[in-house]
């Protein structure tokens, strides 16, 4: 017997699971409901449009009602809201064209997502310039605004992904863009030394970037933003990306149980705590990978994934829901941002044993031409090796390493296991040594015990220890900038001037980027020195002091 599925919510996890439970239950009754007029669209493409990268509107609507019938035998209503659900009688009510009616079920599939986080702020009511962006219609409703008069000013009040693609491609039409960031840097899920690059290209690239600050009032209907501090900015048009909110209000009103912030409770199947109710995508807690802790991971791929796993799962395929780890990359003009696991941030608050390690390295071989750098940071146990996480920076090549240690961590793989991972080369594409395989050799010698390091925000305490600063630097590099209190011996002058430093003393050794250092503090540990590297050394030190000052 033919069973009938119901959907609430299409886009990314809804009508993954439609499709697939249509690949599998060829004579299942399936109907997707939407409470807006798309049920399936690239809503990750939609800052992009503004700016006229993506040319046209059409392209950012994936399937339609009328498709989706023609290949796959679904019932697509959109502009159809969902207001209850009678888990007794398995039953919903829905609205729709002012009227409402009620329709059956065998197995209901929750995808309602979230909606963006409106904070209470003064003068929000009344403002005619404030939009947030999650859908086509807030799109039509920010374009449409855009049209109507010149606009030169615009306000971003959250600098996360969507705010940096929004502060972006609003730039790139032309306006003058403030970002307001109430943490103490742009992207928070980044560690400070890594997001402060892109603060740096948001600057030079005419942004003016206030971190460490909030919205407190909007004044004359939205053109006058007030910030903590009393600043007073102008604003044409300000954009709202603070976080979002998870749509949970249907399954807390049918008594289905939720969690932290108010996010739907499913089990390694997406069963709620209802029978013959599941959820997916951004409403659902789902269990983080790396710390086996419940968490909220709002992005495209897990949803997609999580769709079609439901579909498995409700065909009886031996599927389940392992987590995820939050993979993430945005650009910010010519550079980009990456992430996958935990931060070293997150390490600290889980009280993780963790040690975390910093490389440069070109995207490609240095003697082909285009090399550019890349910035690599890699979060690890120094015991048993377990990947917690990774970010990079560069202007190219930063998505390919992200990748490949997001499935380093999600097979499991340890920093023991990541240089023997053989990768592509040829010198148009990397190196013989991929940046993954060096940040897995300096990982490597930390758990082994050939190398120890500290992280820039440590370096101040511990010279107050006593320790002394020792910078391995040629001495025309020094004058161009170093430390104010630091010996500075060149590398290559290291042996010959053992007798300048004191057995007695611990040191911690510096040099641009970390190469040089490390091989400075094996050549002073074999001859009996208690030596410690600074991880990152002077390059990523100066940058991050630089901007603290």
């Amino acid at each position: 017997m033919s069973k009938k599925y119901l959907i609430v919510g299409g886009v990314a996890g809804g009508m993954s699971a439609a499709t697939r439970l249509r690949r599998l239950q060829e004579d299942a009754e399936i109907i997707v409901f939407d409470k807006g007029p798309y049920v399936s669209f690239a809503n990750c493409g939609l800052p992009y449009y503004l700016s006229g990268e993506i040319e046209s509107r059409d392209k950012l609507i994936l399937q339609t009602p009328e498709s989706l019938k023609q290949r796959f035998n679904l019932e697509v209503r959109p502009d159809s809201e969902v207001v209850s659900i009678d888990k007794d009688l398995k039953e919903i009510t829905v609205v729709s064209d002012g009227k409402m009616y009620k329709e059956s079920y065998d197995f209901l599939i929750l995808s309602p997502g979230a909606s963006p986080f409106i904070p209470d702020i003064k003068g929000l009511a009344e403002a005619k310039n404030v939009f947030s962006l999650r859908n086509i219609p807030d799109l039509d409703k920010i374009t449409g605004y855009m049209e109507l008069k010149h606009r030169k000013q615009a306000v971003i009040v959250g600098a996360g992904f969507i705010g940096l693609e929004m502060a972006e491609n609003l730039r790139k039409l032309g306006l003058d863009v403030t970002v307001i960031e109430k943490a103490d840097h742009v992207l928070p899920t980044l560690d400070k030394e890594m997001a402060l690059y892109i603060e740096e290209e948001l600057e030079r690239n005419g942004l003016n970037v206030m971190t460490g600050l909030s919205v407190v009032e909007f004044q004359d209907e939205g053109r006058t933003v007030i910030l903590e501090n009393g600043d007073v900015l102008t604003a044409d048009v300000v954009i709202l990306s603070v976080g979002i909110r998870v749509e949970s209000k249907l399954a807390a009103d049918a008594g289905i149980a939720l969690g932290m912030r108010g996010a739907i409770l499913v089990d390694e199947h997406y069963q709620t705590s209802v029978p013959d109710i599941y959820a997916v995508g951004d409403a659902i807690l789902v269990k983080n990978q790396i710390t086996n802790q419940e968490a909220l991971i709002s992005l495209a791929s897990p949803a997609n994934r999580q769709g079609r796993q439901v579909a498995d799962i409700l065909s009886g395929l031996p599927v389940t829901n392992k987590g995820s780890i939050g993979t993430a990359i945005v650009r910010a003009f010519n550079l980009t941002a990456a992430s996958t696991g935990i931060s070293e941030r997150q390490a600290q608050e889980l009280n993780l044993k963790y040690k975390a390690v910093h490389i440069t390295a070109n995207d490609h071989a240095g003697y082909y031409p285009g090399a550019s750098s890349i910035l690599l940071k890699l979060i690890f146990n120094p015991e048993d090796g377990q990947i917690y996480g990774a970010s990079a920076l560069g202007e190219k090549g930063v998505d390919k390493r992200i990748d490949v240690l997001a499935t380093a961590i999600k097979g499991g793989l340890t920093v023991f296991d990541l240089p023997e991972l053989e990768l592509t080369y040829a010198p148009p594409f990397g190196s013989a040594k991929d940046p993954v395989n060096m940040i897995g050799y300096a990982a490597m010698n930390i758990a082994m015990g050939l190398s120890d390091n500290i992280q820039w925000h440590q370096l101040k305490a511990e010279l107050a220890k006593g320790k002394v600063l020792l910078d391995v630097r040629q001495e025309s590099e020094v004058a161009q900038g170093g430390f104010e209190e630091a010996i500075n011996i060149p590398l290559d002058d290291l042996r010959e001037r053992l007798d300048k430093l004191d057995k007695n003393k611990e040191y911690i050794v510096s040099c641009q980027s970390g190469l040089r250092s490390y091989t400075a503090e094996r050549i002073l540990k074999q001859e009996g020195y208690k030596v410690e590297n600074l991880d990152g050394a002077y390059g990523l030190y100066s940058k991050v002091m630089g901007n603290l000052d």
